[in-house]
């Protein structure tokens, strides 16, 4: 074989690499799109089911609440379901920190699993989220332009005390 084979033979080789490594990394793209719509579904079912809870908490003990606690507790629930100029992280926080003022005598178990369910639900949201941007961000996804046309995924980030409950509380260092 000649030289000028041989080359031939290397390029043939590193374009069915490179095409059967495009493949692969647009149906990953895809599969990793998919796993961020679900998860965006489920979070999103899960802050429904949050405020939903609030809102009839509101409603049936605002006498052990106080008018205060339970107008805003209201107000705060109805604005999660439907936030204004789409800001949901805002409109999350806001009742999440309504729902840290409610005494603990007051908060039924129901509401507390409900906060268990929205912090695993933004958990897997969030890691959905940071494996789409991680492939998308290597370099050779770039150069080949695979799924440029998409918009990034955004991290949903709400302050709802669940993050030591995840992971197990603050490490000690020992």
């Amino acid at each position: 074989m000649t030289t000028g084979t041989w080359l031939l033979l290397v390029a043939a080789v590193l374009v069915a690499v490179h095409l059967l490594w495009t493949g692969w990394t647009l149906i990953r793209l895809r599969r990793l799109g998919g796993r961020v719509r679900r998860a965006r579904e489920v979070l999103d079912a899960a802050l429904l089911r949050r405020a939903e809870l609030a809102a009839a908490l509101a409603r049936e003990r605002a006498d052990v609440l106080g008018a205060a606690l339970a107008a805003g507790l209201a107000a705060a629930a109805a604005a999660s379901r439907t936030p204004a100029a789409g800001d949901r992280e805002a409109a999350e926080n806001q009742l999440g920190r309504l729902l840290g003022q409610v005494p603990a005598g007051a908060l039924p178990p129901e509401l507390d699993e409900a906060a268990v369910r929205v912090g695993l639900a933004r958990r897997f949201y969030n890691d959905a989220v940071r494996d789409t941007r991680a492939l998308r961000r290597r370099r050779l996804t770039r150069v080949s332009r695979l799924h440029a046309r998409r918009p990034l995924p955004r991290y949903f980030d709400i302050d709802d005390g669940q993050d030591a409950v995840l992971s197990g509380g603050p490490s000690t260092g020992n």
